[in-house]
């Protein structure tokens, strides 16, 4: 394996596994205990996602015979999902006084 790709497989290894914990969290803090009920949707959307990707890239390389276009399609909404991650702010709980 060249010296590259091994670094490729294990930063996105442990990049894609990383954020799997933080959206289990996130889908309990917000649902409760329909969070995992949520997450398996959360989940299933990402693969449907990523098959359209992956077609959208094969029917651009077919057309055009490469895959810049795809390449930065995929950084435009990489960069769309930076902005809206980042706009994403929590709400402020009040403790109510219990007896």
């Amino acid at each position: 394996m060249q010296p590259p790709l091994f670094i490729f497989v294990v930063i996105y290894g442990l990049d894609w596994v990383a954020t799997v914990p933080p959206t289990v969290a996130l889908c309990r803090e917000i649902f409760g205990k329909d969070g995992p009920i949520v997450f398996g949707w959360v989940f299933a959307s990402h693969q449907v996602g990523a098959a359209i990707a992956a077609t959208a890239a094969g029917v651009i390389r077919d057309q055009t015979g490469q895959y810049t276009a795809a390449w930065f399609g995929a950084a435009g909404l990489c960069l769309v999902a930076a902005v809206v991650s980042a706009t994403i702010t929590r709400r402020k709980t009040i403790a109510l006084a219990g007896p």
